[in-house]
């Protein structure tokens, strides 16, 4: 539908589609995990992915990619994120919660097939 002025009505968040709400879900809790890493030294990081590893009972050095995924993995199971039924009511309520914090990602995966900016 178009409005006056030939442009069409801005989208409202409460009518965003699942997809994109679970894409905006995982971009922002991806923030926040990239947050925490950011903060961690190299040799925070290494001691972090040396526990994981040992309580996953993994042996032998670890590679730089298994060092990040085991710190990545620890981080994300230790940050109290909410689920996606309570980030949904939360965001639907105030997206300004929330929309600061997203990287951006969820937009390479669903662009807006209008060509309008999906924010």
């Amino acid at each position: 539908m178009i409005a006056e002025g030939g442009s069409p009505p801005p989208k409202r968040n409460g009518s965003e589609s699942e997809a994109v709400l679970r894409a905006k879900y995982l971009d922002y809790c991806s923030a926040q995990v990239a947050d925490i890493l950011l903060l961690l030294s190299p040799d925070e990081m290494f001691v972090l992915a040396q526990d994981a590893a040992r309580e996953a009972g993994l042996q032998g050095d670890l590679s730089y990619d298994q060092i990040v995924d085991l710190a990545t993995g620890r981080v994300s199971r230790k940050l109290a994120l909410p689920s996606f039924e309570v980030w949904v009511r939360e965001y639907r309520t105030d997206p300004s919660l929330y929309e600061e914090h997203l990287m951006g990602l969820w937009k390479s995966d669903h662009p807006d097939p209008e060509g309008e900016d999906p924010t």
